[in-house]
Order: structure tokens, then sequence, then C-alpha cells
């Protein structure tokens, strides 16, 4: 079950990057901004390569220094990201989605309006 939840949250994260929301900070005059870190390295494992490539391709978006490997019948993400990043989105709801997905992958967040 929570696979498949963070797979729907995964589709709606790379939605909103491949849409060009995701904006730096001073873009955000009237957007929902969300800052995010994670100092310490941390690692997620998939089953397939796509879900893998895709979480991986998402976190280096978002600036996260991220890795991955491939061993034992599964793919690992290794990433971090030391210092606080922020990022702007176009709605409220967009804003909760991306927190959701950062926070179920370890990161603290803070969300202003």
């Amino acid at each position: 079950m929570f696979t498949r939840w963070m797979n729907r949250i995964l589709v709606a994260v790379v939605a909103i990057c491949a849409s060009g929301t995701v904006g730096a900070r001073a873009d955000a005059a009237d957007r929902e901004i969300v800052s995010f870190r994670l100092t310490q390295w941390k690692a997620a494992h998939f089953d397939d390569a796509k879900t893998a490539k895709t979480n991986f391709e998402t976190l280096k978006r978002i600036g996260c220094e991220a890795e991955q490997h491939r061993h034992d019948g599964h793919f690992d993400v290794r990433y971090r990201c030391a210092k606080w990043r922020s990022i702007a989105l176009k709605s409220h709801d967009e804003a909760h989605q991306w927190e959701r997905w950062l926070k179920a992958y370890g990161f603290e967040t803070t969300h202003q309006h």
C-alpha cells in the first residue's frame, strides 16, 4: 500500500517537474514555497529500473546529490541535500504533494504561503 501511494505521489511530482512549475525562490512572489533539506545520506530501494531512474532524476532536478546503483536484483538511489533548497509551486495542492513526497523520503520541510 505504501509503495502504491508513493508511486502516485511520484507521478504527481514528475508531472509538476515536467510542467516547469518548479522554480527558484526569486520567481516566487505569489507562489507556494516549499523548502527542504536532508543532511545525512539516505537510500531508497526500487524493484524496477524505470521507477529508480525517475526518482533519481527528480532528486537531481530539485538540486540534491544523488547516486544510483544496481545490485542483488534491485536498484538503490542514494541521496542527500545538505543545504536548504526551495521550490516555488503554483498552487497549495502542488505544494502539499511535494511536501508529502519529500517527507516520505526523509527530508525536513517547511511550507510558506
